[in-house]
């Protein structure tokens, strides 16, 4: 039967809720920076991997085209173009995937928000270093104990749960927050 793991599911998320909600502060500053970025005619990247990565599509697709009203498009993309995955993994290995993207569309103002379960992807630690070599703000959104990243982006989202779904699905509600937020300036 299902039930009984929908129920579970329900109440894992009631447990996670509380620490979820308590993040509004790093939120509030994400979603600041985010503005001003804009505002100065700059751009929010973001990348991730897996299930990471389709968040990172999700909440790039909401910025660019729309959320919950029309407004204007806002400069966003998702670092997850095949053909530039798969090149550069093949030139320059895996881990250099995001960071190869970073060196090529990131400015000093720019926005980078890292989408990962773990906090330990090499590929995302490379692209952070990228980052901040080219002065852009770095975001985490970060799951189970934040892993190498922990401490590193100058916004950091941690959600401490060691399931990844959960962690996935509490993301979700923090982007998904941001991006009400950001529809009403707008």
């Amino acid at each position: 039967m299902i039930q009984p793991l929908l129920t579970r599911a329900v109440e894992d998320l009631r447990q996670l809720l509380p620490a979820v909600e308590a993040l509004h502060p790093p939120l509030q500053r994400l979603g600041d920076t985010m503005i001003e970025c804009w505002a100065r005619g700059g751009k929010v990247l973001v990348c991730g991997n897996g299930g990471s990565a389709a968040d990172a599509m999700h909440f790039a697709e909401e910025l660019v085209a729309r959320f919950q009203k029309n407004r204007k498009a806002l400069a966003a993309i998702a670092l997850c173009d095949p053909a530039v995955l798969t090149c550069a993994a093949n030139d320059f290995g895996y881990e250099s995937v995001f960071a190869r993207q970073v060196e090529a569309l990131g400015n000093r103002g720019d926005v980078l928000i890292l989408m990962t379960t773990s906090g330990n992807s090499p590929n995302l630690v490379k692209a952070l270093e990228v980052g901040e070599s080219r002065g852009l703000v770095t975001a985490g959104f970060l799951g189970k104990d934040g892993g190498v990243l922990r401490g590193r982006c100058a916004i950091e989202l941690l959600v401490a749960h060691p399931a990844s779904h959960r962690v996935q699905e509490a993301h979700k509600l923090l982007y998904h927050t941001l991006c009400e937020w950001i529809d009403s300036k707008f």
